[in-house]
């Protein structure tokens, strides 16, 4: 599922994010960023050690929740990996929706700096941190919309899923903020 607000194109996909064509993929990382499950792991798997060997080199002190750091993509199609620390989800109500927010926009503002026209996103923080899909499909995809409204790029940011239902949360929350 695909809308456009001006002249970029929010869309919803299901697949790897490690075979996406963008300039950029998000990791969805821990704070450390060294590597473990899920989607960063598929993405170290994929890219090769140099990701994780310029993670260390240029980030020795990992990155905090909410912020986004960047690094070459290795062996992947993409150029960069925009590294981001998501929440741990508790009850929604530590900080929880501010702090996904602010990923998400982190990783967008780096893809501008960058000079990407393309972005790729996993559901950052609803594996395993706990963070309900439907509550983080509305964040991400609300954040990136008002992003892009207010900067006018990315040209594609793209929401990368891994199964139907995922898929099928994040059609439902791109229709509800959607502008009528």
């Amino acid at each position: 599922m695909k809308i456009r607000l001006g002249s970029t194109a929010l869309e919803v996909v299901q697949g790897d994010i490690t075979q996406q064509d963008t300039d950029a993929i998000v990791n969805a990382a821990n704070s450390q960023l060294a590597g473990g499950a899920g989607v960063d792991g598929a993405i170290h798997r994929a890219g090769g050690p140099s990701i994780m060997q310029e993670t260390s080199e240029r980030y020795p002190e990992g990155c905090p929740p909410g912020e986004a750091v960047v690094t070459a993509a290795g062996q992947l199609a993409a150029k960069w990996v925009i590294h981001t620390v998501g929440p741990i989800w508790q009850d929604g109500r530590q900080g929880e929706p501010a702090l996904l927010a602010k990923a998400c926009r982190s990783c967008l503002f780096h893809a501008l700096d960058l000079g990407c026209e393309s972005l790729a996103f996993p559901a950052i923080s609803a594996g395993a941190y706990g963070y309900p899909l439907d509550l983080a499909a509305n964040n991400l995809l609300k954040t990136a919309m008002d992003f892009v409204r207010w900067h006018r790029g990315p040209k594609l940011v793209r929401f990368v899923v891994f199964d139907d239902p995922a898929k099928e949360e994040f059609e439902r929350a791109l229709r509800e903020v959607v502008p009528k």
